[in-house]
């Protein structure tokens, strides 16, 4: 086994560095719950300003802070159009329906994560007691890797606010998006009634999202996260994680898109591998036959992967560049036994 790790499953499983960590350790805090905690207020002012939101709500993940939102914007048996893909609709328990008593109506995702605009409209229910309330679009930015144009965005929010329906923002990598797109991402979310902001992914705090929106929507965004359990007392621990995040860690997410770039260049000198690239995230196809042994060989060379095929392998700031060029040896050693 290599002395140190190369992982590749997830930027979600970067740890604190020593800056965070003694940030962390210094956080002056209060009970949340009162809305004590000078940390996490800050936090929660600091990025509704950054974003232009009147106001935030901080809470333990990313799946707290979409199933807030979508129970903030609709009542027991609304509907929300959602993508296929979208991870509140596939990979976040089906909490909208289960603990919301929302109905998810999913749409395929185009190739280029985006929802066909002539596919919402035509999802919209009419008011029909046949039916189930159509009350909010829920996008998500990034998909697969992918970050939503602000164009289309703009278009998406235009139609669904037309057609009387709230809009929501999975904004899990947000900063990856606006780095990939050179964007700010203040102009990312314009349109968007609330937004959820993920800072244990690129950003790399070990806890923590936060859900924006207009101030009534926050003030009663705090009912559903009590109820689901993201009432926290001395957080200030944690969101001193997300300030100092925001603070040093957000310039840096281009690194992880060269790196990912890098990554996928050396993989697509491989024969037989198929590959596609998009911010931090590359996507590899192994041939079926080779692919039950691949996981394990790069894991004996200190290669963590999940083993799916295709492969997802996503780079983050415990990823450097030498560890970009010893996962690629890993795989061309592999190819060529």
């Amino acid at each position: 086994m290599a002395s140190e790790i190369v992982d590749l499953r997830s930027d979600t499983v970067t740890k604190p560095t020593p800056g965070m960590r003694r940030a962390m350790a210094e956080a002056e805090v209060g009970d949340d719950v009162f809305g004590d905690d000078p940390t996490v207020n800050r936090l929660q002012a600091v990025l509704a300003e950054r974003l232009g939101f009147e106001a935030g709500l901080f809470m333990p993940s990313g799946t707290q802070s979409n199933l807030t939102a979508l129970m903030t914007h609709c009542q027991r048996g609304d509907e929300v159009i959602v993508g296929q893909q979208a991870h509140t609709f596939r990979y976040e328990g089906g909490g909208a329906a289960v603990l919301g008593s929302i109905q998810p109506q999913p749409v395929e995702n185009a190739p280029d994560g985006s929802l066909p605009l002539e596919k919402i409209a035509a999802a919209i229910k009419p008011d029909d007691p046949h039916f189930a309330r159509t009350r909010l679009l829920a996008l998500e930015n990034t998909i697969g890797g992918k970050a939503l144009a602000p164009a289309y965005c703009a278009q998406a929010t235009r139609l669904a606010h037309a057609r009387g329906l709230a809009t929501h923002l999975d904004g899990a990598r947000l900063f990856n998006a606006a780095a990939a797109l050179g964007a700010d991402a203040r102009e990312l979310v314009r349109g968007f009634d609330s937004v959820s902001v993920c800072l244990s992914k690129g950003l790399g705090a070990p806890v923590g999202s936060v859900l924006l929106g207009r101030r009534e929507f926050i003030a009663a965004a705090r009912r559903p996260r009590k109820m689901l359990g993201g009432g926290l007392r001395q957080a200030g621990v944690l969101a001193a994680a997300g300030l100092y995040a925001l603070e040093h860690h957000v310039a840096r997410l281009a690194e992880d898109h060269e790196n990912a770039a890098r990554l996928a260049a050396g993989l697509r000198a491989i024969d037989g591998l198929q590959v596609e690239h998009a911010t931090n995230m590359v996507f590899v196809e192994v041939p079926p036959q080779r692919f039950d042994a691949l996981p394990p060989f790069l894991r004996e060379r200190g290669i963590v992967v999940l083993a799916h095929n295709p492969l997802r392998l996503v780079t983050h700031l415990d990823v450097d560049r030498a560890g970009i060029e010893r996962a690629v040896a890993a795989f061309a050693a592999y190819f060529r036994r």
